[in-house]
C-alpha cells in the first residue's frame, strides 16, 4: 500500500445534495463535487476516507462510536451513534422506527441520524459491492484533534472553529482552501464544514494514524474502526 505523499488519496464529505470530495495525488490536490458515491470514487485511488458509518450492528451499539466519543471529549455529541440497517430497510419514518427500537429495548434514533440514512444506505451498499477498494471510515472531527495535537477543538460552526481548522489544514499542505470554500458557494449546495470535513478525512486516507474500533467484521464482513 503506498503511503504519505504517494497515497492516491480520496476524502468524501456528505451534503444536502450529494458528496464533497478531496483528493490529494502528489503534489496535485483538488475538490470536486459529485452526486453520489460511485461517481466520486469513479477514479482510481488507493486509499479512500468517508465520513459515515461503515459495518453496523443490529442494536446500534458500536464500540467504534463509544471509542470515538472518549476521545472527543467534553465534546461526545459530536458523534452520532444508533445506526442500524433495519431502521431504514424497514421504516419510512422516524417515529415508527423508534417505536420499534423501544419494543426491541433498544435506544431511538436521533432525527438527526435519521436523516442521514439515505446516505448511510448508500455508503453500505457501495462498500459491500467493492470490497476489494481500501474505503474506510474516518471521522474529520478526530482527524482535526490529531491536528490539534489532541487539543479539543470549538464548534466548527463558531468563527474561531472554523478559522483554526482551515489553519490546521493549511499547516498540512492544503494550500487551496479558500479557493475550494468560494467554488463550493457557487450552486453546490455544499457548505464550508462540509469541505472542511472532506479536507479532514482526504488527510486521514493518505496518511492514516491510527484507528478506535475493532477490525473484526459485522454481519455483512464490514469492519466497524473509525480512522483518524
Amino acid at each position: 500500500m503506498s503511503g504519505g505523499g504517494s497515497c492516491r488519496a480520496v476524502g468524501l464529505d456528505g451534503f444536502s445534495n450529494g458528496w464533497v470530495a478531496v483528493r490529494l495525488e502528489g503534489g496535485t490536490h483538488e475538490v470536486s463535487f459529485h452526486r453520489d458515491v460511485s461517481e466520486a470514487l469513479s477514479r482510481p485511488f488507493d486509499r479512500a476516507g468517508i465520513d459515515i458509518p461503515i459495518g453496523m450492528v443490529d442494536d446500534g451499539e458500536r464500540a467504534c462510536d463509544l471509542l470515538a466519543r472518549d476521545k472527543l471529549r467534553p465534546h461526545t455529541s459530536r458523534v452520532f451513534t444508533g445506526a442500524r440497517r433495519w431502521i431504514w430497510q424497514d421504516f419510512n419514518n422516524p417515529d415508527e422506527a423508534n417505536r420499534e427500537c423501544l419494543r426491541r429495548g433498544q435506544k431511538r434514533i436521533s432525527r438527526q441520524l435519521w436523516h442521514l440514512g439515505p446516505k448511510i444506505m448508500e455508503v453500505d451498499a457501495f462498500r459491500r459491492a467493492h470490497r476489494a477498494l481500501d474505503v474506510r471510515e474516518v471521522h474529520p472531527e478526530l482527524v482535526f484533534l490529531r491536528l490539534n495535537a489532541n487539543r479539543p477543538l470549538p464548534s466548527k460552526k463558531s468563527e474561531e472553529g472554523d478559522s483554526l481548522r482551515r489553519m490546521l489544514l493549511k499547516r498540512s499542505g492544503l494550500g487551496d482552501i479558500e479557493q475550494w470554500l468560494g467554488k463550493a458557494r457557487i450552486g453546490t449546495g455544499a457548505k464550508r464544514d462540509d469541505v472542511l470535513d472532506a479536507c479532514a478525512v482526504a488527510i486521514a486516507a493518505r496518511e492514516p494514524a491510527g484507528s478506535v474500533g475493532s477490525p473484526s467484521p459485522d454481519a455483512h464482513g464490514l469492519p466497524m474502526q473509525i480512522w483518524f
